[in-house]
């Protein structure tokens, strides 16, 4: 004879209801894990772009400075044969050259084209002169070699330059050596004669 299911053990359906919310909530659980485990993934993804990115800027970087500085040490050895051509031409007082001979004038011109020539190749290079005659003194750019008073000329100025610099890119290849004004010289003050104002 055939049970009736309607007359099933209560017990079966009482275990059935049991089980379903425990597993339920271990598909919860399993579902957390997952999405902790996502979330690790990504943030460990996010982290590893921007390591890259930061990366690829800082190896541009480097490229970019490789470039403009590789012929710093060329550019520096050249700098000598650069002051030498200018101490060549400074050595010739202006009125030998006007009452000079065609040959030393065509030999002074040489030297001339000789230097233009040499500081146009070191600018395609990247490297710059500093001339800073008339500008305010910078220790970042500018070696004072002495302080002298000069009326004509404001305090920290820049009064004379010994020997031109060079920059390369940003950088300073060779400082100017220059002269730095101390203003117009100090005079003393006259001496009182005690004559004040008088009040009336």
């Amino acid at each position: 004879m055939t049970q009736n299911p309607a007359t099933e053990d209560p017990n079966l359906d009482a275990a059935a209801e049991q089980q379903a919310p425990a597993s339920e909530s271990g598909a919860d659980a399993q579902i957390a894990a997952l999405q902790a485990e996502r979330d690790d993934f990504k943030d460990k993804l996010l982290r590893t772009l921007a390591e890259m990115e930061n990366l690829r800027r800082r190896t541009e970087r480097e490229i970019a400075d490789a470039k403009a500085y590789a012929v710093t040490s060329f550019a520096r050895d050249m700098l000598g044969s650069s002051d030498n051509l200018r101490r060549a031409l400074e050595s010739v007082p202006a009125e030998a050259r006007e009452t000079a001979d065609a040959v030393f004038k065509a030999l002074h011109e040489g030297v001339e084209l000789t230097e233009r020539d040499l500081l146009k190749t070191l600018e395609r290079h990247g490297v710059r002169k500093i001339d800073p005659q008339g500008e305010k003194f910078d220790p970042n750019l500018h070696q004072a070699m002495f302080e002298a008073p000069d009326p004509s000329i404001p305090k920290g100025m820049v009064s004379k330059v010994v020997q031109s610099g060079y920059k390369i890119g940003e950088r300073v290849l060779r400082p100017a050596l220059v002269g730095v004004s101390a203003g117009a010289p100090r005079t003393t003050d006259a001496p009182e004669t005690g004559n004040g104002p008088t009040s009336h």
